[in-house]
Order: structure tokens, then C-alpha cells, then sequence
């Protein structure tokens, strides 16, 4: 069982950053893929961003392309999500996931572990 932690949520304003981290534990870090997702109330849980275990391939939605970056430390199980130019439609839960494949899902049905969840709130 993989266990996901997620930090670093929390409020900023329009054209402000934030930086969630997700560290994994009970698992091995570097055969899973990543992704985060975000869920307001009332909706879907939608995909922001995914990266694969080598950090060769990423997908991110198009409402978060060209301001969000995924990465990750395979060294310290972790997973980033740089978040630029925020904008207060990304206002959300985010989730980090993890799923054990060489490659990279988007969809979040298609993912085994999940973390607690962490709040963004942007002001405008």
C-alpha cells in the first residue's frame, strides 16, 4: 500500500503562486506514475497534471498549461506541483494520486492511491 501526503495548500491571490508537494511512502516511488487532480464541490475530480515515473512524459489540462509545472524526486518520493499565475477558477481541492505503470493516465479511475487532499484558494 502506498500512502500520499499531500502540503502546501492554502490561500493567494490572483496572479500569486503556490507549491504543493505530495510525498509517497510504503512503496516504490520510481514504478509509479503521478498525477494530480482537482475537485471542487458538486463536480468531477478533474485532472491538473500527470508525469511518469521517469519524469520523461507529462500532461497537464489546458486550463493549467504554460503556469502549472509537475516534477518529482524519485530520490525523496516526492511530487510538485509549481503553481504560477493563479488564477481564482483554480480554486479547488487538489489530490495527489499514484498509480503503478510506465506510463501516464489522466483519468482518475485509472489510479490506485490517493492522498487526503489539500485546499487552494485564490482571491481575486
Amino acid at each position: 500500500q502506498v500512502q500520499l501526503v499531500e502540503t502546501g495548500g492554502g490561500l493567494a491571490q490572483a496572479g500569486g503562486s503556490l507549491r504543493l508537494a505530495c510525498v509517497a511512502s510504503g512503496g516504490s516511488f520510481d514504478h509509479y506514475a503521478m498525477g494530480w487532480f482537482r475537485q471542487v464541490s458538486g463536480k468531477e475530480r478533474d485532472i491538473v497534471a500527470a508525469i511518469s515515473w521517469s519524469s520523461i512524459t507529462t500532461h497537464y489540462h489546458d486550463s493549467v498549461k504554460g503556469r502549472f509545472t509537475i516534477s518529482r524526486d524519485n530520490a525523496n518520493n516526492t511530487v510538485y506541483l509549481q503553481m504560477n499565475s493563479l488564477k481564482p477558477e483554480d480554486t479547488a481541492v487538489y489530490y495527489c494520486a499514484a498509480k503503478q505503470t510506465m506510463g501516464v493516465f489522466t483519468h482518475s479511475d485509472r489510479y490506485d492511491f490517493w492522498g487526503q487532499g489539500t485546499q487552494v484558494t485564490v482571491s481575486s
